[in-house]
């Protein structure tokens, strides 16, 4: 009798997460694994330098040094020795970090967030939108007006109108005196460059750049350091073996086909996506095959994204989670999408059960 004969194991499929938008706000904290992310505990890879230049310059935006004595200590506290940069960066109420994908951008915004005294906020960009849908755009200023902080992780640029709607919130925001902190893959001045040319979209990319002081930081994806090649894939026989370890140390695996998960994720809205990972400590994925549907592979990328956030281990046949995108998606305007969603997998994948 095969583990999946002997044994119920939850499905993905059957459940439809409806997240409201009083849930959406409580969720605005960093995720599990940066829930204690610090300065102090980022450490920078001494053969790129703007590692710790980010984290010294981060760490003076949340906690201005010599702040509250009137002795000035600039935007990033650069205090009684002023460089040529404080000016132009002290009439900033934001600092963008630009880098690839596993250099530790989201441990420094976290870690912004956690030394950020006051009410502060801390989510993805789509998490944001999802706020504006749930309450208007009047509603989700009001509930976000007034805050010390704002953490912006992975802003997109796949949709001119959410990116309008989201610089247009940081001006009404930053009129309250409210900071920002965001991370892409794209510095602001590059937002949409290769993928739309609407002179309104830039305009408002342009308006988003005059917000924020850019920092770049370089350096090697540090989910790779210790990984080779790609995804793993399991045999049908490994994929039982799996499901039955995970039952038998207690832990709470699903188990679903990759077209079941795929057709799935287009009846929920994103947002919604963390309801789908509730209780669940491995995921199973069977049959997985290439993607050409862009649409579908979007969707499956902020799948993703929220299971890396919750750090759940996924098991799963087929081709490798880090072939699936397909008819030259890859090399298109999403590219860098796409390669930090199969750095994730790629460690997902990898990732000891239990």
């Amino acid at each position: 009798m095969s583990a999946t004969q002997s044994h119920s194991f939850a499905s993905l499929v059957d459940r439809t997460p409806r997240i409201s938008g009083a849930e959406l706000v409580a969720t605005l904290v960093p995720p599990p694994q940066f829930a204690n992310a610090s300065f102090d505990s980022y450490v920078p890879d001494d053969n790129y330098e703007s590692q710790a230049r980010a984290r010294d310059l981060l760490r003076d935006f949340v906690s201005p040094r010599g702040a509250g004595n009137g002795k000035g200590g600039g935007f990033f506290g650069f205090g009684r020795k002023k460089t040529a940069a404080a000016p132009a960066a002290a009439q900033k109420p934001g600092v963008y970090l630009d880098g690839g994908f596993g250099v530790g951008k989201t441990h420094l915004l976290a870690a912004s967030w956690h030394a950020q005294q006051g009410r502060k906020y801390f989510g993805t960009f789509i998490e944001y939108t999802a706020l504006v849908g749930a309450l208007g755009y009047a509603g989700a200023v009001s509930v976000l007006e007034g805050a010390k902080l704002i953490c912006i992780d992975e802003f997109e640029l796949d949709d001119p109108g959410d990116t309008m709607l989201m610089t247009r919130l940081i001006g009404d925001l930053t009129k309250t005196g409210s900071k920002f902190v965001a991370t892409s893959n794209t510095p602001p001045n590059a937002l949409g460059e290769g993928r739309f040319a609407a002179a309104d979209f830039l305009r408002e990319i342009q308006a988003m750049s005059d917000r924020f002081t850019t920092i770049r930081i370089d350096g090697v994806d540090y989910r790779q350091r210790d990984l080779e090649g790609e995804a793993v894939s399991l045999s049908d026989e490994a994929y039982q073996f799996a499901l039955a370890d995970v039952t038998a140390s207690g832990l709470r695996m699903t188990d679903d086909s990759f077209d079941s998960l795929i057709a799935h994720l287009a009846t929920v809205h994103p947002s919604s996506y963390i309801g789908l990972l509730e209780g669940v400590q491995t995921i199973g994925l069977r049959d997985v095959h290439e993607l050409t549907d862009q649409s579908a592979a979007l969707r499956f990328v902020a799948f993703v994204d929220r299971v890396y956030d919750a750090q759940i281990p996924i098991r799963s046949t087929g081709l490798a989670l880090t072939e699936i995108f397909g008819g030259g998606m890859i090399d298109g305007g999403y590219r860098k999408k796409y390669q930090r969603c199969q750095s994730r997998l790629n460690a997902l994948t990898s990732h000891e059960i239990g």
